[in-house]
């Protein structure tokens, strides 16, 4: 049976190897499906929002095409922000600062 693979490529944005993840729901709502159908929050999302309600960033991609899923999200971890998909906006990184232990360092 032949199985069609594809590889993923993303930039490692952890500036250190220590970290600590909890499991949260991950939604749906705003997920815009790729050009195969799938809808993929990406790795390095902040989460649950990328505004003052952000609590931590999506450690691995997650599929939720069929629904919220489970997926992993950092909530202790030094970050390269500059590496994320999407840059924390001001609102975020003030919640990330008070909310999670998500610290940031400069990509050098």
């Amino acid at each position: 049976m032949f199985v069609n693979k594809e590889s993923v490529s993303q930039p490692n944005f952890l500036a250190s190897a220590k970290f600590v993840a909890a499991t949260y729901q991950i939604s749906n709502t705003g997920v815009t499906a790729n050009a195969k159908g799938r809808k993929i929050v990406p790795a390095g999302t902040v989460y649950p929002a990328n505004d003052a309600t952000a609590i931590g960033i999506t450690y691995t991609e997650t599929d939720v095409t069929e629904g919220p899923q489970p997926g992993s999200v950092l909530i202790e971890a030094w970050i390269l922000k500059e590496r994320l998909p999407v840059i924390p906006s001001a609102e975020a990184l003030t919640a990330l600062v008070e909310k999670s232990d998500i610290k940031f360092k400069q990509s050098l």
